[in-house]
């Protein structure tokens, strides 16, 4: 009997593990060669994003990034506007399932300020509305429990204003299609718009921080002599850069549906006054410039009213007295002013309006501009009235430009709300410079010794003067309503800045010792303005400096009652 013997098949377990272990190797290197690719391209993404997208181009990334609007921003960066991505709330009211009357009901209590009537009228209309536009997301949330599909929440880009109502007639605000409508969004809405510059914020000439500082002094100001409005600018006397620009009433371009047209008026630039006394160091510097004021020991009498044309023309406060030029300003006289008025001429006078830019609607890029009002008949009369404050009336940045001028050496810039690097815009010389440095001797003297007492800061220099005039009205003057206005400069060794503060009808209360006028109204506000917001813009007080007036002194005549009680405007 044979024996078969079967042998097992060999299996050759150690060939076949290599294999495996080889197969895995090579999936292991692509997959690290993969790996390293990837990595390599992120790396190389984020390398070209800080070469060439990032902060120091000052352009955003193409594409999603870019806004519909490019941002404003103040001369520091700070934003004054921007482009953000909001929720919106859409009804469809042919989706509506829910009873309209519910809904509207449930709508008005989400958004308490919106009328229900109107919500309603939208929820039945015949093609889909918003609600609203910009929209919070605890509203969003609020809507979307009412639980019909009706409703829709898109994400739009929308405009927000971050500092509320800070520069808001100057910055302006946009419509429900992106558009500006006034102020800078309105004067640049194709720069903002432009697809090659939206990543690029437009830089202005403002700084926020003093922007605050004038709109807090003068709406406190404006509230406790319960105005009716008011006007405010700092201004470089060099540049021609506002620094800030304030208007009262203001508004909140965040929710400018729900503001009056009132309130967006621009008082600035495109309200018309006639600024009285503020008038006068301009013509007495005309009056220099020309030669017909050579000596300021000459004195004029002031000792009676001027008549003419049927006409008197009176100082509020008179000195019954010949006054010399100092002392014409000091007790701001508008029989000597009248005097030197004459005397200068009909056609020197229009030369020195015209060179000021007051027949012309103020130089400044807003489209909020309103042209002066420019005297119909100008003879020997208007011409007289016109060198005080009367008969001509201007925007109250008209007359800061002005006092730059006064004060700069003699050149007149236009205003701008536009930053200003390098070399300072082209100007024309309207007032001689020596007769600049006698207008800044003059000026301060007011402050010093005459109405502007209390516009006086301490160590910053202020020159200024006063103007308290009533408003004109049916057949003449309405005495109960004065707009008092103090123009002035600071320091006045080397001027840097103009400070103007414009009071639309104060009331005569216990804030202002009962008086209505500039001396009293205005003044105190440049005072607090100059104080607050002057070392913000780089000015140090110094009370071991001020101008030198030692020559004009001996030429005030102090035996009767001290100047300065702010009345004689």
């Amino acid at each position: 009997m044979n024996s078969i013997v079967i042998r097992p098949v060999r299996i050759r377990t150690a060939g076949v593990r290599q294999q495996h272990l080889n197969t895995a190797q090579q999936r292991m290197m692509i997959l690290m060669l993969i790996f390293g690719a990837v990595m390599l391209l992120i790396a190389s993404r984020l390398m070209f994003v800080a070469l060439f997208d990032g902060p120091a181009t000052g352009h955003r990334a193409a594409g999603a990034d870019v806004p519909a609007r490019a941002d404003i921003v103040d001369r520091h960066g700070v934003p004054l506007a921007r482009t953000i991505n909001a929720y919106a709330i859409r009804v469809n009211p042919g989706k509506l399932i829910n009873d309209p009357d519910f809904v509207a009901g449930e709508l008005a209590r989400i958004f308490p300020e919106m009328d229900y009537a109107n919500l309603r009228a939208k929820l039945v209309a015949d093609k889909p509305s918003y609600i609203r536009r910009r929209a919070l997301p605890d509203q969003v949330k609020a809507v979307n429990a009412i639980g019909d599909v009706a409703f829709d929440f898109p994400r739009e880009q929308d405009r927000l204003y971050p500092q509320l109502s800070l520069g808001s007639h100057l910055i302006g605000f946009t419509n429900a299609d992106s558009r500006g409508v006034m102020g800078i969004e309105g004067a640049f809405d194709a720069r903002l718009r432009d697809a090659a510059q939206r990543g690029v914020p437009l830089p202005l000439s403002i700084d926020a921080r003093a922007q605050g500082v004038l709109e807090s002094e003068l709406g406190a100001a404006v509230f406790n002599l319960e105005a009716i409005g008011g006007a405010g600018v700092i201004l470089d006397v060099q540049s021609g850069e506002i620094l800030a620009m304030a208007s009262l009433p203001t508004f909140n371009p965040n929710k400018v549906g729900e503001t009056a047209l009132a309130a967006r008026r621009n008082a600035m630039t495109h309200n018309l006054y006639e600024l009285g006394s503020t008038f006068k160091p301009l013509t007495v510097a005309a009056a220099i410039d020309a030669g017909t004021v050579t000596d300021m020991a000459r004195r004029y009498d002031a000792t009676a009213p001027v008549a003419i044309a049927g006409f008197q023309i009176r100082d509020v406060h008179p000195q019954r007295r010949w006054l010399n030029v100092p002392e014409t300003l000091v007790h701001s006289s508008n029989i000597v002013t009248a005097r030197i008025s004459d005397d200068l001429g009909i056609a020197r006078m229009q030369q020195l309006m015209e060179a000021l830019e007051f027949r012309n609607r103020p130089h400044i890029e807003i489209k909020e501009r309103a042209k002066p009002i420019w005297p119909k008949s100008w003879g020997r009369l208007t011409n007289m009235t016109v060198g005080f404050g009367h008969g001509i009336a201007v925007t109250p940045l008209h007359l800061a430009s002005a006092y730059a001028a006064l004060v700069n050496g003699g050149v007149w810039r236009p205003a701008t709300l536009l930053k200003v690097d390098g070399a300072l815009p082209k100007g024309r010389q309207v007032f001689k410079p020596a007769t600049s440095a006698r207008m800044r001797q003059l000026l301060r003297m007011i402050v010093v010794d005459g109405t502007g007492k209390q516009a006086d800061a301490p160590g910053f220099r202020v020159g200024g003067k006063t103007g308290s005039a009533e408003k004109p009205a049916e057949g003449g003057y309405n005495r109960s309503s004065v707009v008092a206005t103090f123009a002035a400069a600071f320091p006045m060794d080397n001027p840097r800045y103009v400070v103007l503060v414009m009071i639309d009808e104060p009331k005569g209360n216990a804030y202002s010792s009962g008086q209505r006028t500039a001396g009293w109204t205005a003044a105190p506000v440049v005072r607090k303005v100059v104080m607050r917001a002057g070392p913000v813009l780089g000015v140090i007080p110094d009370q071991s400096r001020d101008v030198d007036v030692s020559e004009l002194t001996p030429l005030l005549w102090k035996n009767r009652a001290e100047a300065g009680s702010g009345e004689g405007e």
